[in-house]
């Protein structure tokens, strides 16, 4: 196993992660239902398939580079949609706190 700046960041970012699960894991109980909860239950599925990816940085050396650019373009394309996931749940709570 190599263990140079890929390897670090890969490691770093897979402990950042698997931290970020747990929060998201730990707060699905004060999560209310409705349009809120469903959009948590989502965040939730995609940290689950963001770490599953970022936990395949270590083993990209062993991996043929189309599987590797396939790993990349999902990553990229979940955390798009994770992105305006978030920004519209947001959008809900500030729309519930202002009314």
């Amino acid at each position: 196993m190599q263990f140079d700046t890929v390897f670090f960041l890969g490691v770093t970012s897979i402990a950042i992660m698997l931290y970020c699960l747990w929060l998201t894991l730990s707060l699905k109980n004060r999560v209310p239902g409705g349009v809120i909860g469903s959009r948590w239950n989502l965040l939730t599925v995609l940290v689950i398939l963001f770490t599953a990816g970022y936990l395949t940085v270590p083993f990209f050396h062993k991996l043929p580079p189309e599987f590797i650019n396939l790993i990349v373009g999902l990553i990229f394309l979940f955390g798009a949609i994770y992105v305006l996931i978030t920004i519209r749940l947001i959008f809900s709570v500030i729309t519930v706190l202002t009314e």
